[in-house]
């Protein structure tokens, strides 16, 4: 069942449980092993209670946490109240303490990171967003500096290479490209980023980076304005978009995700929330 997409395997559990569950007119028992042609059929009660789950849509604020509370930081989940609900929200859901039980995020968004979160009571929700067979497009948008330059003017040929730590630039000679050393946070590269940014370097956060010892999946990254980059990723590694900043010389300023799938942010403002309308999908 739940790999058809009918339930989460809590709730196939569950509804086994209750006799709510017929496989070719048989009430279903736990354990059953079935070929992938039988006929499974819910009952209506199953139906009735999935139907009134809830998924929320939250665009986090900074020094939140996605999930449980730590080190003082407060949970995301602590916004979804009936004052924070956003008056745009047109979907036919009246809120209800009850809700929030087992209301919990499918998937993560750093503490110092903003914008789309979903808090779902929903198994199959969950599943199709984080589970292990999931690929799900995720869109962020992502102002940074460059400290991987000596200085803007030097920075104007992609042909400039990249020293390491510590280095220091050459002179040039003419018809030269001088060599570049690393500079520290103290004096980034903070506007017009995508003139002083090489090309190579893009096409590194496209595709070629590892995570902990692992290839990362391709990625779409392009420029959004002189300071802002979009990315659009099929995976989620711990602060991942920011560590592949660190490995190109960028830093990141601000992070916001803009879409999951196919339900975008839109308009809902920072630290309101709403439903997911019966007629959305990721």
């Amino acid at each position: 069942m739940a790999e058809l997409g009918l339930a989460s395997r809590r709730e196939a559990d569950d509804w086994i449980g209750k006799g709510w569950v017929k496989v070719n007119g048989r009430v279903a028992e736990m354990g059953m092993q079935v070929t992938p042609d039988v006929r499974i059929e819910i009952d209506k009660q199953a139906q009735g209670q999935q139907a009134k789950q809830v998924t929320v849509l939250i665009n986090k604020p900074l020094g939140l946490v996605s999930g449980q509370a730590e080190d003082g930081h407060e949970p995301a989940i602590t916004l979804v109240q009936p004052q924070n609900r956003w008056r745009e929200d047109n979907a036919r859901f009246f809120f209800h303490p009850s809700q929030l039980k087992s209301l919990v995020p499918a998937g993560r968004l750093d503490i110092d990171s903003t914008g789309l979160l979903v808090l779902t009571q929903d198994g199959r929700v969950a599943r199709q967003l984080i589970g292990e067979d999931a690929v799900m497009e995720k869109e962020y948008l992502v102002r940074v500096m460059y400290t991987g330059v000596l200085n803007t003017a030097a920075a104007n040929s992609a042909a400039a290479t990249y020293a390491a730590p510590g280095a220091k630039a050459r002179s040039a000679q003419p018809g030269q490209i001088t060599q570049l050393s690393r500079i520290d946070d103290d004096d980034p590269v903070s506007q017009d980023v995508r003139s002083s940014f090489p090309a190579d370097k893009l096409a590194l956060l496209h595709h070629g980076l590892s995570l902990d010892g692992q290839a990362l999946k391709p990625a779409k990254v392009e420029w959004q304005n002189p300071e802002q980059l979009r990315f659009v990723l099929t995976e989620g590694k711990k602060r991942q978009i920011r560590r592949m900043c660190e490995q190109v010389g960028l830093k990141v300023v601000g992070l916001k995700r803009v879409r999951i799938g196919k339900v975008m942010l839109g308009n809902l403002p920072v630290g309101q929330w709403r439903y997911l309308a019966p007629h959305e999908h990721f």
